[in-house]
Protein backbone atom coordinates (compact mmCIF):
# COMPACT_ATOMS: atom_id res chain seq x y z
CA UNK A 1 0.00 0.00 0.00
CA UNK A 2 2.84 2.20 0.72
CA UNK A 3 5.84 2.66 -0.62
CA UNK A 4 8.53 1.73 2.31
CA UNK A 5 6.03 -1.36 2.60
CA UNK A 6 7.10 -2.26 -0.92
CA UNK A 7 9.92 -5.48 0.41
CA UNK A 8 8.03 -6.64 3.52
CA UNK A 9 10.96 -8.69 4.38
CA UNK A 10 12.92 -6.22 4.34
CA UNK A 11 11.45 -4.06 7.01
CA UNK A 12 11.76 -4.24 10.49
CA UNK A 13 10.19 -2.80 13.90
CA UNK A 14 7.36 -0.38 14.19
CA UNK A 15 7.56 0.02 10.28
CA UNK A 16 7.05 -4.11 10.29
CA UNK A 17 4.06 -3.49 12.01
CA UNK A 18 2.51 -0.34 10.53
CA UNK A 19 2.86 -2.33 7.15
CA UNK A 20 1.78 -5.43 8.20
CA UNK A 21 -1.51 -3.80 9.93
CA UNK A 22 -2.38 -1.88 6.64
CA UNK A 23 -1.64 -4.77 4.11
CA UNK A 24 -4.90 -5.11 2.01
CA UNK A 25 -5.90 -8.53 3.86
CA UNK A 26 -5.87 -6.50 7.17
CA UNK A 27 -7.81 -3.56 5.08
CA UNK A 28 -10.48 -6.36 4.44
CA UNK A 29 -10.50 -7.13 8.00
CA UNK A 30 -11.39 -3.89 9.17
CA UNK A 31 -14.05 -3.64 6.16
CA UNK A 32 -15.38 -6.98 7.64
CA UNK A 33 -16.72 -5.29 10.88
CA UNK A 34 -18.89 -3.17 8.92
CA UNK A 35 -20.33 -6.28 7.69
CA UNK A 36 -20.94 -7.43 10.88
CA UNK A 37 -22.33 -3.77 12.02
CA UNK A 38 -24.25 -3.86 8.63
CA UNK A 39 -25.88 -7.68 9.83
CA UNK A 40 -26.98 -6.27 12.31
CA UNK A 41 -28.42 -2.96 11.05
CA UNK A 42 -30.29 -4.53 8.57
CA UNK A 43 -31.42 -7.72 10.36
CA UNK A 44 -33.02 -6.40 13.71
CA UNK A 45 -35.95 -4.40 11.93
CA UNK A 46 -36.46 -7.08 9.69
CA UNK A 47 -36.91 -9.49 12.24
CA UNK A 48 -38.79 -7.16 14.81
CA UNK A 49 -41.23 -6.69 11.48
CA UNK A 50 -41.83 -10.23 10.63
CA UNK A 51 -42.19 -11.32 14.79
CA UNK A 52 -45.14 -8.36 14.79
CA UNK A 53 -46.41 -9.86 11.51
CA UNK A 54 -46.24 -13.27 13.26
CA UNK A 55 -47.33 -12.81 16.89
CA UNK A 56 -50.31 -10.62 15.39
CA UNK A 57 -50.85 -13.37 12.70
CA UNK A 58 -50.88 -16.24 15.91
CA UNK A 59 -53.82 -13.71 17.91
CA UNK A 60 -55.45 -13.72 15.02
CA UNK A 61 -59.72 -14.95 15.14
CA UNK A 62 -58.76 -16.21 11.90
CA UNK A 63 -58.46 -19.87 12.75
CA UNK A 64 -56.13 -20.65 8.93
CA UNK A 65 -53.99 -16.95 10.07
CA UNK A 66 -53.54 -18.07 13.48
CA UNK A 67 -52.39 -21.36 12.47
CA UNK A 68 -50.06 -20.45 10.55
CA UNK A 69 -48.49 -17.75 12.81
CA UNK A 70 -48.06 -20.35 15.44
CA UNK A 71 -46.98 -22.81 13.19
CA UNK A 72 -44.10 -20.25 12.37
CA UNK A 73 -43.26 -19.54 15.87
CA UNK A 74 -43.34 -23.63 16.80
CA UNK A 75 -41.62 -24.64 13.45
CA UNK A 76 -38.21 -22.02 14.17
CA UNK A 77 -37.81 -22.00 17.38
CA UNK A 78 -38.06 -26.03 18.06
CA UNK A 79 -35.10 -26.31 15.11
CA UNK A 80 -31.11 -25.71 16.74
CA UNK A 81 -29.98 -22.67 14.62
CA UNK A 82 -27.02 -23.83 12.93
CA UNK A 83 -28.94 -26.48 11.86
CA UNK A 84 -31.61 -24.40 10.15
CA UNK A 85 -29.08 -21.88 8.94
CA UNK A 86 -26.92 -24.06 7.38
CA UNK A 87 -30.57 -26.19 5.63
CA UNK A 88 -32.27 -22.92 4.84
CA UNK A 89 -29.36 -21.41 2.99
CA UNK A 90 -29.04 -24.24 1.07
CA UNK A 91 -32.57 -24.01 0.73
CA UNK A 92 -33.76 -20.96 -0.13
CA UNK A 93 -30.40 -20.73 -2.89
CA UNK A 94 -31.60 -24.07 -4.75
CA UNK A 95 -34.90 -22.53 -4.81
CA UNK A 96 -34.03 -18.96 -6.59
CA UNK A 97 -31.44 -20.90 -8.94
CA UNK A 98 -34.18 -23.47 -9.42
CA UNK A 99 -36.83 -20.60 -10.30
CA UNK A 100 -34.57 -19.16 -12.80
CA UNK A 101 -33.76 -22.25 -14.36
CA UNK A 102 -37.56 -22.62 -15.56
CA UNK A 103 -37.69 -18.91 -16.99
CA UNK A 104 -34.41 -18.83 -18.79
CA UNK A 105 -33.68 -22.45 -19.82
CA UNK A 106 -37.02 -23.96 -20.73
CA UNK A 107 -35.70 -26.02 -23.39
CA UNK A 108 -33.06 -27.78 -20.47
CA UNK A 109 -32.96 -31.23 -21.33
CA UNK A 110 -30.68 -32.80 -18.27
CA UNK A 111 -32.69 -33.41 -15.07
CA UNK A 112 -31.96 -30.75 -12.23
CA UNK A 113 -31.14 -33.41 -10.26
CA UNK A 114 -28.80 -35.60 -10.92
CA UNK A 115 -27.81 -38.15 -8.32
CA UNK A 116 -26.49 -35.96 -4.83
CA UNK A 117 -25.66 -33.10 -7.24
CA UNK A 118 -27.89 -30.38 -8.17
CA UNK A 119 -27.71 -28.67 -11.70
CA UNK A 120 -29.20 -26.09 -13.32
CA UNK A 121 -27.92 -24.51 -16.58
CA UNK A 122 -25.61 -21.47 -16.19
CA UNK A 123 -27.65 -18.71 -17.26
CA UNK A 124 -29.44 -19.65 -14.42
CA UNK A 125 -26.58 -19.39 -11.80
CA UNK A 126 -27.44 -16.67 -9.06
CA UNK A 127 -24.61 -14.66 -9.45
CA UNK A 128 -23.67 -15.91 -12.61
CA UNK A 129 -20.17 -17.47 -12.79
CA UNK A 130 -19.14 -14.65 -14.69
CA UNK A 131 -20.27 -11.91 -12.23
CA UNK A 132 -17.06 -9.83 -9.88
CA UNK A 133 -16.52 -11.40 -6.97
CA UNK A 134 -18.61 -8.34 -4.84
CA UNK A 135 -22.04 -9.91 -6.35
CA UNK A 136 -21.08 -13.57 -4.78
CA UNK A 137 -20.21 -11.69 -1.63
CA UNK A 138 -23.07 -9.50 -1.84
CA UNK A 139 -25.59 -12.67 -2.51
CA UNK A 140 -23.87 -14.66 0.56
CA UNK A 141 -24.75 -11.79 2.84
CA UNK A 142 -28.32 -11.13 1.12
CA UNK A 143 -29.18 -15.18 2.17
CA UNK A 144 -27.39 -14.54 5.66
CA UNK A 145 -29.93 -11.93 6.20
CA UNK A 146 -32.75 -13.68 5.07
CA UNK A 147 -31.87 -16.44 7.09
CA UNK A 148 -30.95 -14.22 10.26
CA UNK A 149 -34.18 -12.49 10.35
CA UNK A 150 -36.43 -15.27 9.68
CA UNK A 151 -34.78 -17.27 12.76
CA UNK A 152 -34.91 -14.32 14.84
CA UNK A 153 -38.08 -13.17 13.64
CA UNK A 154 -39.93 -15.84 15.15
CA UNK A 155 -38.10 -15.40 18.77
CA UNK A 156 -39.23 -12.24 18.68
CA UNK A 157 -43.08 -13.16 18.06
CA UNK A 158 -43.00 -15.49 20.55
CA UNK A 159 -41.74 -12.51 22.84
CA UNK A 160 -44.53 -9.58 21.07
CA UNK A 161 -47.29 -12.45 21.25
CA UNK A 162 -46.03 -12.73 25.31
CA UNK A 163 -45.87 -8.89 25.72
CA UNK A 164 -49.28 -9.17 23.60
CA UNK A 165 -50.83 -11.11 26.16
CA UNK A 166 -49.63 -9.68 28.87
CA UNK A 167 -51.31 -5.68 28.73
CA UNK A 168 -54.35 -5.88 30.71
CA UNK A 169 -57.69 -7.03 29.69
CA UNK A 170 -59.54 -4.40 31.25
CA UNK A 171 -57.64 -1.47 29.46
CA UNK A 172 -58.39 -3.07 26.44
CA UNK A 173 -62.24 -3.87 27.24
CA UNK A 174 -62.07 0.24 28.44
CA UNK A 175 -61.60 0.60 24.74
CA UNK A 176 -63.78 -1.18 23.76
CA UNK A 177 -66.76 0.07 26.16
CA UNK A 178 -66.23 4.16 24.61
CA UNK A 179 -66.67 2.60 20.83
CA UNK A 180 -63.42 1.60 19.78
CA UNK A 181 -63.00 -1.05 17.24
CA UNK A 182 -60.78 -3.92 17.26
CA UNK A 183 -58.76 -2.68 15.03
CA UNK A 184 -58.82 1.27 16.77
CA UNK A 185 -57.68 -1.03 20.33
CA UNK A 186 -55.01 -2.93 18.60
CA UNK A 187 -53.61 0.33 17.20
CA UNK A 188 -53.91 2.54 19.54
CA UNK A 189 -54.00 0.69 23.40
CA UNK A 190 -52.60 -2.79 23.06
CA UNK A 191 -49.10 -1.98 20.80
CA UNK A 192 -48.19 0.99 22.63
CA UNK A 193 -48.96 -1.09 26.17
CA UNK A 194 -47.28 -4.05 25.38
CA UNK A 195 -43.62 -2.34 23.87
CA UNK A 196 -42.71 -2.23 27.84
CA UNK A 197 -43.66 -5.88 28.41
CA UNK A 198 -41.76 -6.85 25.02
CA UNK A 199 -37.97 -4.93 25.91
CA UNK A 200 -37.30 -6.94 28.43
CA UNK A 201 -37.21 -10.60 26.20
CA UNK A 202 -36.17 -8.50 22.82
CA UNK A 203 -33.35 -6.76 24.80
CA UNK A 204 -32.08 -10.31 25.35
CA UNK A 205 -32.81 -11.66 21.82
CA UNK A 206 -31.02 -8.39 20.53
CA UNK A 207 -28.02 -9.59 22.50
CA UNK A 208 -28.15 -12.74 20.91
CA UNK A 209 -28.39 -11.79 17.76
CA UNK A 210 -25.03 -10.04 18.53
CA UNK A 211 -23.20 -13.02 19.65
CA UNK A 212 -24.74 -14.74 16.51
CA UNK A 213 -22.97 -13.10 14.04
CA UNK A 214 -19.77 -15.48 13.76
CA UNK A 215 -22.53 -17.99 12.14
CA UNK A 216 -22.01 -15.58 9.15
CA UNK A 217 -18.50 -17.88 9.13
CA UNK A 218 -20.61 -20.51 8.70
CA UNK A 219 -22.35 -19.35 5.32
CA UNK A 220 -19.38 -18.85 3.29
CA UNK A 221 -19.36 -15.07 4.07
CA UNK A 222 -16.11 -13.93 5.49
CA UNK A 223 -16.61 -12.24 8.20
CA UNK A 224 -14.50 -10.62 11.02
CA UNK A 225 -13.97 -14.62 12.50
CA UNK A 226 -12.37 -16.10 9.01
CA UNK A 227 -10.10 -12.61 8.72
CA UNK A 228 -9.08 -13.57 12.70
CA UNK A 229 -8.57 -16.98 11.80
CA UNK A 230 -6.45 -16.78 8.55
CA UNK A 231 -4.67 -13.76 9.75
CA UNK A 232 -3.50 -14.76 12.90
CA UNK A 233 -2.56 -18.67 11.74
CA UNK A 234 1.06 -19.73 11.93
CA UNK A 235 2.78 -17.68 8.76
CA UNK A 236 6.25 -19.21 7.07
CA UNK A 237 9.24 -16.99 5.18
CA UNK A 238 6.68 -18.20 2.02
CA UNK A 239 4.25 -15.12 3.11
CA UNK A 240 5.29 -11.47 3.01
CA UNK A 241 5.09 -11.04 6.46
CA UNK A 242 5.52 -14.53 8.41
CA UNK A 243 5.11 -14.49 12.22
CA UNK A 244 3.96 -17.07 14.51
CA UNK A 245 0.52 -18.01 15.69
CA UNK A 246 -1.09 -15.30 16.73
CA UNK A 247 -4.59 -16.02 16.73
CA UNK A 248 -4.77 -15.47 20.90
CA UNK A 249 -4.29 -11.90 19.97
CA UNK A 250 -6.90 -11.87 16.95
CA UNK A 251 -9.92 -13.42 18.76
CA UNK A 252 -8.91 -11.78 21.74
CA UNK A 253 -9.38 -8.83 19.66
CA UNK A 254 -12.79 -9.87 18.60
CA UNK A 255 -13.66 -10.66 22.25
CA UNK A 256 -13.27 -6.98 23.17
CA UNK A 257 -15.44 -5.71 20.11
CA UNK A 258 -18.33 -7.90 20.85
CA UNK A 259 -17.76 -7.07 24.89
CA UNK A 260 -18.23 -3.46 23.75
CA UNK A 261 -21.09 -3.97 21.65
CA UNK A 262 -23.11 -5.65 24.36
CA UNK A 263 -21.74 -2.64 26.94
CA UNK A 264 -23.40 -0.16 24.40
CA UNK A 265 -26.47 -2.77 24.19
CA UNK A 266 -26.92 -2.25 27.41
CA UNK A 267 -27.21 1.30 28.19
CA UNK A 268 -29.05 1.83 25.02
CA UNK A 269 -31.58 -0.61 26.32
CA UNK A 270 -31.56 0.70 29.85
CA UNK A 271 -32.54 3.96 28.68
CA UNK A 272 -35.31 3.18 26.52
CA UNK A 273 -36.48 1.12 29.54
CA UNK A 274 -36.83 4.54 31.50
CA UNK A 275 -38.85 6.03 29.33
CA UNK A 276 -41.10 3.25 27.96
CA UNK A 277 -41.79 2.76 31.90
CA UNK A 278 -43.00 6.39 32.41
CA UNK A 279 -46.60 6.26 33.45
CA UNK A 280 -47.27 2.69 33.06
CA UNK A 281 -48.33 -0.02 35.53
CA UNK A 282 -45.47 -1.86 35.67
CA UNK A 283 -42.61 -2.68 38.70
CA UNK A 284 -40.20 -0.47 36.24
CA UNK A 285 -42.98 1.93 36.23
CA UNK A 286 -43.13 2.05 39.92
CA UNK A 287 -40.05 2.30 40.70
CA UNK A 288 -39.65 5.28 38.09
CA UNK A 289 -42.28 6.43 40.44
CA UNK A 290 -40.99 5.85 44.15
CA UNK A 291 -37.45 7.64 42.46
CA UNK A 292 -39.60 10.81 41.60
CA UNK A 293 -40.98 11.06 45.06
Amino acid sequence: MFDACADPKSIEGLTWAFCYLTSAKHLDFYRSFLTVIALLAITAPVALAMGFAGATAARSHIPPVSWLGRTYIWMVRGVPDIVFFLFFVIALDQMIEWTKHQFVCPDWSEPIRQGLEFKVCPQAKVPLGASAQIWHQAYGFLLAVVTFAIVFGAFAANVLYGAMNAVPRAQLETAEAYGMSHRQVFRRVLVPQMWVYALPGLGNLWMILIKATPLLFLLGVKDIVYYARELGGSKTQAYEYPHGDWRLWYFLGLMVFYLCCTRLSEIGLARLTRRLSHGQATAAGEALRKAAA
